[in-house]
């Protein structure tokens, strides 16, 4: 019994919403998602305090007491929570229905103290699973909303604990919305940068011996080039729409790093239209080879088939059941002494001269 290949399928994504005729700004949680957690991040220009596990009365505390504060919200499971931090930042209710309604389109919002950041990073490289991160900044916090624990947000951190003096420390809200954003840009390179190595790869396999699982990878890598480039696309847009826009939140200095990160998203955005279209090329290229082969085959097939017709030809007339004794026209040659292996000499001489002939008119 043949062995029947399984093909492990995706996993749809849906994308859970209010219930129609809500009223606008209703949170609803999705029933998988994560416990809520807080991390509490407390930053000035010579020195910081990070809370672990934060409560709203730590949020309360110390809230003003330092320039810049970040709240980071891993799970949204606790609606509660996530409202009352609504109200303790005055968050727009629209906003935080977005947070909570993962799957938006990576966008931005202005209101009138805050900017509201939707952006998408890549989850889990091997699965490419996405997962959608809320930022939100104002004059002097930060807050940003995660599915799940794991995020590339590890070297800001790094640059926050630092004992030198930087950036992240002395130039306000705007500056660390900036970096946590150019994080989440930045941590595409690296899974665009292997698909790229695998699809050089499969090109010089298929150069070499063609298969029929490298179709199989094509269409998974094109699909997911597709992805991509629906991730990236937005993106652009949003940075854009941040750059542009002049609000007193977002000061004219952080702008120019903006730029950058706009530009890091450009980068993206071509290696991802360069690979799409290497993949199309690849897959066409498959398909041609693949007929190639089979025009080979069949050509070769073709080609035994026309030296075997006059051997079975030959072999048809000599096997008729003929008398010779009977009339002298009744094959006299099967009463020939070496009749046997003179016709088989004759056959191979047949054989031989129509290779002969193919290799001569270079079919062979």
């Amino acid at each position: 019994m043949a062995k029947v290949e399984t093909i492990k399928k995706r996993a749809p994504i849906v994308t859970r919403r209010p219930p129609v005729g809500a009223s606008p700004g209703t949170l609803i949680a999705d029933p998988a998602a994560r416990r809520s957690e807080l991390r509490l991040t407390l930053i000035a220009p010579d020195k910081f305090e990070t809370i672990e596990n934060a409560s709203i009365d730590d949020l309360n505390t110390h809230c003003d007491n330092w320039p810049v504060i970040w709240l980071d919200c891993t799970g949204l499971a606790n609606i509660p929570l996530i409202e009352e931090i609504g109200r303790t930042f005055s968050l727009h209710p629209l906003a935080l229905e977005d947070v909570v309604n993962t799957g938006q389109r990576p966008k931005v919002d202005f209101f009138e103290d805050h900017a509201f950041v939707v952006v998408r990073m890549i989850d889990d490289v091997t699965a490419h699973r996405y997962e959608q991160i809320a930022v939100f900044f104002g004059k002097n916090f930060v807050v940003t909303f995660q599915e799940r624990e794991g995020d590339p947000f590890d070297p800001v951190r790094k640059r926050i604990e630092s004992s030198v003096p930087n950036r992240l420390r002395s130039r306000g809200a705007d500056y660390l919305a900036y970096a946590l954003i150019d994080a989440i840009v930045d941590s595409y390179f690296p899974p665009i940068e292997t698909a790229g190595q695998i699809v050089d790869s499969i090109e010089d396999q298929m150069l070499h011996t063609p298969h029929k699982h490298q179709m199989r990878q094509l269409h998974e890598l094109r699909r997911d080039a597709n992805v991509l480039k629906g991730v990236l696309w937005p993106m652009r847009d949003a940075l854009a729409t941040l750059i542009r826009n002049d609000v007193p939140y977002v000061k004219a200095e952080t702008k120019v790093f903006l730029n950058d990160t706009l530009d890091h998203s450009l980068r993206l955005i071509e290696l991802v239209e360069t690979q799409r279209d290497m993949l199309t090329g690849l897959i066409e290229m498959h398909l041609s080879l693949s007929q190639a082969r089979t025009n080979d085959v069949i050509s070769y097939l073709t080609i035994v088939s026309v030296i075997f017709m006059p051997l079975t030809f030959l072999v048809g007339v000599w096997g008729m059941n003929f008398d010779p004794e009977s009339s002298p026209w009744n094959m006299p040659e099967l009463k020939a002494h070496y009749g046997y292996p003179v016709a088989l000499v004759f056959m191979l001489f047949v054989a031989f001269s129509l290779v002969a002939f193919f290799k001569w008119k270079k079919w062979l």
